[in-house]
């Protein structure tokens, strides 16, 4: 099989669904396909950890489109194939099965693998990531048979499927390596509160632990062993660790990264009439002062799809959105803005006992992110404040009477 297409991406997730909606919105005519790894339609991916695995919600009702979307709007859905190698001189990509397809452009929209526990016992039968629907499937089929769970790795991943799986019942132990959960992406007060209220609700929230190895019987986990010679009884161990992003074939074409594919503020490539967007596009970003890092966001993906969209329908931007992220935990809504990368002082505004406050990152007095926890208006306003790199007095940041966008004119 050999065909061609003036536009080609290759991911099926948000940024991929997001970029062939906006090249349509656009005006783009031309011919367009979306090259997906998963069976699947483009579906939502943060509610894998949250509602799809507690049954809230069907598979239906997190698709991005339906298939009639994108049938009606001619885009080619080629799924279930994976792209294997790019030559970028000849514009053409290789798949698995050792077909090609040629391409006017390419835009990589790739995300990243969970990454794998280095140990023993890391492929057995019971041990998830939780990154596709296939994965989440795999944990429901094995609920039924299912009481005591271990989660490797205290982040959002973990701490979301750790709230569901305690709310349906199961005994939950969260394993972290570092000295409190969340470490990388929010200041110790955050932390505190979370590993408090998973606590609370009956989770086993175990620090600086490592683990040694995943024990077995006929190919099943059946529990996880520490450094210690402690085994904690599982039929279920979830390890969230982080993502290695999926750019082989990129970086095997000279494309210039390494933990992950380097972009212009245009997301383009260093190959000719290649774009990189979302979790796998390493990038400055003027919220974390101007450093090449990637972001794992919904935001982040839309974001820069969109922006991909404009360049190749000749409005070329750069790259300037607000991070935000959010996370569901129990009755508990995190609303994030902004970066905490470098901070070097965190206010908390409200009362973190009535399980409504915010915290404000500052780095040499300015704010540069929020975390709000059930507290929507200081979410909304605070924006305001990260944009502007807002030099504003902490005591004043702390009082909670005062609304955040009181405090902008004076900045």
């Amino acid at each position: 099989m050999s065909q061609r297409f003036d536009i080609l991406i290759v991911g099926a997730g948000h940024g991929g669904a997001q970029a062939a909606i906006a090249l349509r919105q656009r005006g783009f005519a031309g011919t367009l396909a979306i090259v997906g790894e998963e069976p699947e339609l483009p579906y939502e991916r943060p509610p894998l950890s949250k509602d799809y695995l507690a049954g809230d919600k069907p598979f239906e009702r997190i698709m991005i489109r339906p298939a009639a979307y994108w049938a009606e709007r001619e885009v080619a859905m080629l799924t279930g194939m994976r792209v294997n190698a790019v030559d970028a001189a000849a514009h053409r990509v290789t798949l698995s099965g050792g077909e090609t397809i040629d391409y006017g452009k390419l835009i990589w929209a790739t995300g990243g693998h969970p990454r794998r526990l280095a140990l023993s016992g890391h492929d057995l039968v019971g041990v998830h990531g939780v990154r596709s629907r296939e994965d989440v499937d795999r944990m429901i089929g094995e609920l039924a048979t299912t009481t005591e769970v271990v989660v490797i790795g205290g982040g959002y991943i973990g701490l979301e499927a750790a709230a569901v799986l305690t709310k349906l019942g199961k005994h939950v132990t969260v394993l972290e390596a570092l000295d409190r959960v969340l470490a990388r992406v929010a200041g110790e007060p955050l932390s505190r509160f979370y590993e408090a209220e998973h606590r609370a609700h009956g989770v086993d929230v175990r620090l600086g632990c490592t683990v040694e190895c995943i024990e077995e019987t006929d190919g099943r986990a059946t529990g996880v062993r520490l450094a210690t010679g402690e085994v904690l009884p599982a039929q279920m161990v979830i390890v969230g660790i982080g993502i290695i992003p999926a750019v082989e074939p990129l970086i095997a074409a000279g494309a210039a990264g390494g933990n992950g594919v380097a972009v212009d503020e245009h997301c383009r490539t260093s190959l000719p009439d290649i774009y990189a967007i979302g979790d796998c596009a390493a990038h400055s970003n003027a919220f974390a002062d101007g450093a090449t890092i990637r972001l794992e966001s919904v935001q982040n993906a839309n974001d820069q799809a969109t922006l991909v969209a404009k360049a190749i329908t000749g409005e070329p931007e750069a790259y300037k959105a607000v991070p935000w992220f959010w996370s569901n935990q129990y009755d508990l809504r995190l609303q994030t803005v902004g970066l905490s990368i470098g901070h070097d002082d965190a206010v908390v505004r409200g009362d973190i006992a009535s399980r409504s406050f915010s915290i404000v990152y500052l780095r040499q007095g300015r704010v540069i992110a929020l975390d709000c926890v059930n507290a929507v208006k200081d979410y909304v306003q605070g924006r305001a404040l990260v944009v502007a790199g807002a030099k504003v007095d902490p005591e004043r940041l702390a009082d909670a009477s005062v609304p955040l966008k009181e405090l902008l004119a004076p900045a």
